[in-house]
């Protein structure tokens, strides 16, 4: 693999790693807050493949020798501290909906800029991967639209 394409994947699964980081931060916040059952179902059965497309970048991370860096520490004490304040007015069960389907949605939207208008040449596992989290998340925002 030369080194754009390199580059390229290592950027991917960087943004992979990192929307997964970011998604499980979000439901980890808001979890404590929902009293509605079939969120807290919906919520803890995404957490879950949230969990396992980070450990899937990881993995592929470590046999490419990279080294994924954690999201920001504020970004995700900001993050914290905008949901807890969102939730304290409203806890409904459309507003924790429109929520996630707001996370969801630039989720979306980072890991389609991250695959850019053309997949390099190289490594099929991360573009594979990136195809299964972009289907997961659209999957995703539909049932959160389902919920409002």
């Amino acid at each position: 693999m030369d080194n754009e394409n390199k580059k390229k994947s290592e950027e991917i699964l960087a943004e992979i790693y990192r929307n997964a980081q970011l998604a499980l931060q979000s439901i980890s916040n808001i979890l404590p807050e929902v009293k509605d059952e079939d969120i807290r179902k919906e919520l803890h059965s995404q957490h879950e493949e949230y969990e396992k497309f980070s450990a899937k970048a990881a993995m592929l991370a470590k046999d490419m020798q990279i080294e994924l860096k954690e999201p920001n520490p504020m970004k995700k004490a900001m993050m914290w501290g905008s949901i807890k304040m969102s939730m304290l007015t409203d806890n409904s069960r459309s507003h924790i909906a429109d929520m996630m389907l707001q996370g969801t949605v630039m989720g979306i939207s980072a890991l389609r800029t991250s695959a850019g208008d053309t997949m390099p040449e190289g490594n099929d596992e991360i573009f594979a991967l990136l195809d299964e989290m972009i289907k997961a998340e659209e999957e995703y925002e539909k049932t959160w639209k389902s919920f409002l």
